[in-house]
């Protein structure tokens, strides 16, 4: 059977060498000119390392990536940092998150201990000002009930809104969790139901993984195995339509011309699905476009030095006390800044609507805007620290999940025969990233080969 996938990103990639292990051909065709799809990473030439251009990183629990990392026998090279994390109140900003042996100083035994990571969390919680010791005891018990909690589906019939400030209270969800919602869903941070935010409790470790050299790294060698295996990855190249042949099967239309398929799982936005299949009926069309999501705007910097003298990898900010974006990420806290020539190397990101005005404001605008708010980080921060910078922009990056939001996920399959769908739009209630996408994207690829073709078999047959 000929297989075609839309999409060389994680998902993609997985879906293919399930594909080519059960025998059949299998054609990825990628838009970009590089495999990786969000995940994807760029280097210059002082760099050993690549950075990811929009930030990435896998969690301990994160069993669908690494599972596939092991069976491709490269798990030697996947490494799990434990960098800190901080959350601004009044001016300054506290740690949450971080190593036993940042509280403990010169233990580093305590941070390999069994239960090291909730210890930590709970120790820098009860450190943290912004909250009474009333509203630490809530914290708790509410996070202990949420990982405990067997199951999501009672909890999205609730908001996060509603049910946070109910159950941890009005101070905590306010200084803690509503800049993180606002920042993340923008106008939209109301509706977003407790299931995901129940999955971000239940996924989440404070060891953070990476690949020895990158995601980049990772994804160019996954692709290399797969083309040993023959698979046909063709990049810079857009799939314009998808439609179905009178005989059967499906057509691609390229800009080269057609080609034929007995299948195609896409890999991409839902919205994009609908723009590539109108032959789709219309019930399905309008599920797919009913789908809500945000952006993301990302600038890397490249700096001098050090910007965080703290050595904080990620800043959650509240956008209400000014600050331009959602989070300041200095991956040189996660990673040596030896990978990268000496350069600190920070990330600022935002989650927005597609039709916001950081999508149309050029590189040196947004540049513009970004720098001044470096000083609230380091007093001692000059635009002249910057080396270098690079801005990254995707429509399509945060699904937004309301209110029941899984009687709205479209099916893996399509309505038309042999048309697939799996994004991170159908991941819920996980929140998306390369795990998630590995996992929709290989439980496609399993019903391809045992309904596809089982289906296929019985129209040989008739």
């Amino acid at each position: 059977m000929r297989m075609a996938i839309i999409g060389a990103g994680a998902g993609g990639l997985a879906a293919a060498y399930d594909l080519r292990r059960a025998g059949h051909e299998v054609i990825v065709f990628e838009a970009a000119e590089h495999v990786g799809g969000l995940a994807a990473g760029f280097r210059t030439p002082r760099w050993d390392w690549t950075v990811e251009q929009y930030y990435h990183h896998w969690f301990a629990s994160d069993r669908h990536i690494l599972g596939l990392i092991s069976e491709l026998g490269w798990s030697d090279k996947v490494l799990f940092p434990w960098p800190m994390t901080a959350v601004y109140h009044e001016g300054r900003f506290f740690p949450l998150d971080g190593p036993l042996s940042r509280l403990f100083p010169g233990r580093t035994w305590l941070d390999r201990m069994p239960g090291a990571g909730p210890l930590s969390r709970g120790l820098w919680l009860f450190r943290f000002p912004g909250l009474t010791w009333a509203d630490k005891a809530r914290y708790a018990l509410v996070a202990l009930y949420l990982l405990l909690a067997p199951s999501w589906k009672p909890l999205e019939r609730h908001t996060v809104h509603a049910w946070l400030q109910r159950w941890m209270g009005q101070r905590c969800y306010e200084t803690l969790w509503e800049p993180l919602l606002v920042g993340k869903f923008g106008p939209h941070y109301r509706e977003v139901n407790m299931a995901w935010f129940w999955a971000r409790v239940k996924a989440r470790t404070p060891r953070l993984g990476t690949f020895e050299g990158g995601f980049q790294v990772f994804m160019d060698a996954f692709a290399h195995r797969l083309r040993a295996m023959g698979v046909d990855i063709r990049l810079n190249t857009s799939v314009r339509r998808i439609t179905i042949k009178p005989e059967g099967g499906l057509a691609l239309e390229l800009q080269g011309g057609e080609m034929a398929f007995d299948h195609c799982l896409t890999t991409t936005s839902p919205a994009l699905l609908a723009r590539m299949a109108p032959q789709l009926p219309a019930e399905y069309l309008s599920q797919l476009l009913s789908l809500k999501s945000m952006g993301a705007v990302v600038m890397i910097l490249a700096l001098r030095q050090r910007l965080s003298e703290q050595g904080v990898y990620w800043h959650n900010l509240p956008k209400s006390a000014g600050f331009p974006f959602l989070a300041l990420v200095e991956h040189t806290n996660f990673l040596p800044p030896e990978h990268f020539g000496g350069d600190a190397i920070v990330y600022c990101g935002d989650y927005l609507d597609p039709d916001h005005e950081y999508f149309s404001l050029t590189h040196d605008e947004l540049l513009k805007r970004f720098l001044p708010t470096l000083t609230r980080f380091n007093p001692q921060f000059k635009p002249d620290w910057v080396k270098e910078s690079w801005l990254f922009r995707t429509p399509y990056a945060q699904p937004v999940p309301p209110l029941h939001h899984s009687r709205a996920i479209p099916d893996l399959k399509t309505p038309l025969s042999g048309l697939w769908l799996a994004s991170m739009s159908q991941v819920y209630p996980w929140d998306r990233g390369t795990n998630f996408a590995v996992e929709v994207a290989r439980r496609a690829a399993r019903r391809i080969l045992e309904e596809g073709l089982t289906e296929q078999s019985l129209s040989d047959v008739h």
